[in-house]
């Protein structure tokens, strides 16, 4: 079956297809730490905004830092004036909890970026994709561009030692095919393979990599379960 695949839009792509997907760990990490009125929460890469939005509406005072232009541009129509998104996380700051929701997703995050702004006992989360026969999209990324640290690497080059650990499912499902290769595009893992190979190369690769996860209704439904790690800074 030929799929008919709009034109490549990453960022909002991401804002529209693939965010979602991740909101089951967004949502456990937030209850988790009880993130709410009180709450000064920083969210590093953080896409186009949706957790913040999420954390925003437990009542936390919400900031952002984005590299992404064109990601930082669609969390700015998103958010409220109140959730500020810059390109880079503060210098120094006092927020209390520190998410590294997308740390799955190239480019990889600094680990300095982890406590730059962070105060002394803040929590600081960093998620990644969690055992690998647990995660049906892991065999689509074994060839992708994907940063080589997880979660506890990363929190381990910040200084910091994990205090506790989570997994969450986060299913990934799309109305089709053609919905399924937009938004695994626009995660970034591809886009070595984007500048190699080209992007109509990838899309014919990735239909055929998805052809065992198509339903007989044409949608695509791949199983994941994400990782969180939860750090304290001295």
């Amino acid at each position: 079956m030929t799929l008919v695949l709009l034109p490549h839009h990453p960022a909002r792509d991401w804002a529209e297809i693939q965010e979602r997907m991740l909101v089951p760990l967004y949502e456990a990490v937030h209850e988790r730490l009880g993130v709410g009125p009180g709450t000064r929460l920083l969210g590093l890469d953080c896409g186009t905004g949706l957790a913040l939005l999420m954390a925003a509406a437990r009542g936390a005072s919400a900031a952002g830092a984005e590299r992404d232009p064109a990601r930082a541009e669609l969390a700015a129509e998103r958010l409220p004036e109140e959730v500020p998104v810059t390109p880079e996380a503060p210098a120094e700051g006092s927020y209390d909890v520190v998410t590294a929701f997308h740390a799955a997703f190239p480019p990889a995050l600094s680990p300095a970026a982890l406590t730059r702004a962070a105060q002394s006992g803040a929590a600081v989360v960093v998620a990644g994709w969690g055992p690998p026969e647990r995660c049906a999209t892991e065999p689509l990324l074994r060839s992708a561009d994907r940063p080589g640290a997880g979660p506890e690497a990363l929190v381990a080059r910040a200084g910091l030692r994990p205090v506790a650990a989570g997994r969450v499912a986060c299913p990934f499902g799309y109305a089709d095919g053609a919905s399924a290769v937009r938004g695994l595009l626009s995660t970034g893992a591809f886009d070595a393979a984007l500048r190699s190979a080209g992007l109509g190369q990838v899309e014919k690769e990735l239909e055929e990599a998805l052809a065992p996860h198509r339903r007989d209704d044409g949608t695509v439904w791949m199983p994941n379960v994400f990782h969180y790690v939860i750090a304290r800074v001295p």
